[in-house]
């Protein structure tokens, strides 16, 4: 197993020589910055089967599509790590174009309720927002490109629950790949806001302290907004969370 290295890609960010669980199993995996709060989206696919999720499509589909068709990916997954506009807004159209299910956890639901206000708050038009196809909830697995019949395990995330900067927050863990998307829990030299809806300063706090700080120091976490960071950066020089 190798620690993800990220190399600057135009506009985007992306995973050069990410080995998973064997020599032959290699993930593909751009991040693409989308929107105006410049929201990480990532794109993570199996580089066997080329089957692929979407993490986050906020908005600028047609960038996201562009990267699936240059990988021939087919688009199996689309997670949502929380219900802001900002991550969500272009789940709806990248669904209508792939088939792939939405998946987020429920409750974030109240959030999707007012998505008129959200898009108020941005001064843009209303998103259509569906209701997720599955709930995600904290320990769901989400696999990719597993193959039984040919000894093909894919790739696998773990869902982690951690309310705080909304109620239904998550972040998805792939220990094989030493990854963290984090979503907007957890970032490089700060963490999420807590003064929108559904935000709780105590539980973001214990979310992180309990789920994310527990994960080795290696892991390589992809937070919602800016620069990647580790865990191991973050336990040992984010001031906000010194005192945990």
């Amino acid at each position: 197993m190798q620690t993800p290295h990220f190399v600057r890609d135009d506009n985007s960010w992306q995973v050069v020589n990410c080995l998973g669980l064997s020599e032959n199993e290699l993930m593909i995996h751009k991040i693409l910055p989308v929107g105006p709060l410049q929201c990480n989206c990532s794109i993570i696919g199996d580089e066997t089967t080329h089957e692929a999720m979407v993490i986050d499509p906020g908005d600028n589909i047609e960038d996201v599509l562009a990267i699936i068709r240059e990988h021939k990916l087919d688009v199996k997954q689309i997670v949502i790590t929380h219900a802001h506009i900002d991550h969500i807004a272009g789940a709806h159209r990248l669904k209508q174009l792939t088939g792939a299910p939405i998946l987020y956890n429920q409750n974030d639901l109240p959030l999707v309720k007012m998505m008129d206000v959200q898009a108020g708050w941005l001064g843009i038009p209303t998103p259509i927002v569906s209701n997720p196809d599955d709930t995600l909830d904290d320990g769901k697995l989400i696999t990719i490109g597993a193959s039984p019949e040919r000894s093909q395990r894919g790739l696998t995330g773990s869902i982690l629950h951690t309310p705080g900067h909304t109620e239904g927050s998550v972040c998805l863990y792939l220990p094989d790949n030493s990854l963290l998307l984090a979503g907007d829990t957890l970032f490089a030299g700060s963490v999420g806001r807590t003064d929108l809806p559904g935000g709780n300063t105590s539980k973001l706090l214990r979310s992180i302290h309990e789920r994310l700080l527990t994960l080795p120091d290696e892991v390589a976490v992809i937070p919602g907004h800016g620069p990647r960071t580790t865990i191991g950066s973050e336990r040992s020089s984010n001031p906000f969370l010194q005192d945990l």
